[in-house]
């Protein structure tokens, strides 16, 4: 054989063998790159994550987040209200998807930092979208249904109480914690309509020593049961109706975990509500300009564990499940405004 033809028969050999190994390698495009995770920004409010309610409820929210959707989560803890502006734009700037602020106190912030940043996906808790200032499109309201409930507080508190006297303790005189103690006493008059409703705030939400003077003095005029709505300052009216063997009502998270004082709570499930805020914008159906509203009906809000030592406890969840249908089923509206003391 020549040499001619045997380098003419080696080439044929050679491009047979590419060829094989294109058919068994497949396509020699690139692999798909992996999608960049979302960034998810909480800022807390001035309670920090220690309140063992309202902000450590939104963390858990972003935690669920991150286990379940892949995002990448930061909290940003605002120690006092000149943090909030800061906080706030920092992670608009820091490239994060979404920025949530955790309450009522942070919507001016927002409005302002909205403004500055229009392609950042903003959500705030407790704060209709409407009643924002400058209406920014790029805020969703996550708010919930408090008075309903407050209401389920309230006949629980109407239910056990033997003085005929219950009780609430606000932090500030703010919306949502209104909300929350009008349906309170609107339920409790209804189960009973001669019982006495006491109320003060603290004008805190942080300092403990000043919800407990609250929740003592209000014992001490007769009420036999507490409702605290005033964050990690609620803690001591917690702490005040164990020191005085009266029942006390949790907020927020189910905080039968801070005693056997613990009748019930009213809860108003913080963390479903970033959880779900988030995963919106995973799917792609984010809408900033409107609400997301969280109720009994969608199980945005409810009652806690009864306590082991309620008399009659199976009586009194049985009585708190029938309210709880009759408010989702709209037959009982609770108000969120009209507070009244006596």
């Amino acid at each position: 054989m020549s040499v001619r033809k045997w380098m003419a028969g080696a080439t044929v050999a050679l491009v047979a063998v590419m060829a094989l190994a294109v058919v068994a390698g497949g396509s020699a495009a690139p692999a798909k790159k992996q999608a960049t995770p979302l960034k998810v920004a909480v800022i807390t409010d001035i309670g920090g994550l220690n309140d063992k309610g309202f902000n450590a409820l939104a963390y858990n929210g972003l935690q669920v987040a991150q286990r379940q959707y892949g995002v990448k989560g930061r909290v940003f803890i605002s120690k006092s209200a000149a943090d909030y502006v800061p906080n706030l734009s920092t992670a608009a700037k820091s490239g994060y998807n979404l920025v949530i602020a955790v309450g009522f106190l942070m919507g001016d912030s927002i409005a302002a930092v909205a403004k500055k940043y229009p392609k950042t996906n903003f959500g705030i808790i407790d704060v209709n979208a409407a009643g924002l200032k400058g209406k920014p499109k790029n805020v969703r309201g996550i708010v919930f249904a408090e008075q309903e409930a407050g209401c389920l507080a309230g006949v629980a508190a109407a239910t056990e109480s033997k003085t005929g006297t219950i009780s609430s303790v606000g932090g500030l005189k703010i919306p949502p914690v209104d909300a929350y103690i009008a349906g309170y006493q609107y339920c409790a008059k209804k189960v009973k309509p001669a019982i006495k409703t006491l109320n003060g705030y603290s004008q805190d939400f942080v300092a403990q020593d000043k919800c407990k003077e609250v929740a003592l003095n209000q014992i001490g005029a007769g009420s036999d049961v507490v409702f605290q709505v005033a964050g990690q300052c609620g803690l001591g009216a917690i702490t005040a109706a164990g020191d005085s063997k009266v029942w006390g009502i949790g907020v927020d998270n189910d905080q039968s975990f801070l005693g056997p004082q613990v009748l019930t709570s009213a809860q108003k499930k913080v963390d479903a509500g970033v959880t779900q805020t988030i995963k919106l914008l995973k799917d792609g159906k984010f809408k900033g300009g409107v609400d997301g509203l969280f109720n009994l009906k969608n199980g945005g809000v409810g009652y806690g564990k009864v306590s082991v030592n309620a008399p009659n406890r199976n009586a009194l969840i049985v009585t708190l499940n029938k309210w709880a249908q009759q408010v989702a089923s709209g037959k009982v509206k609770p108000p969120r405004t009209g507070i009244s003391n006596g």
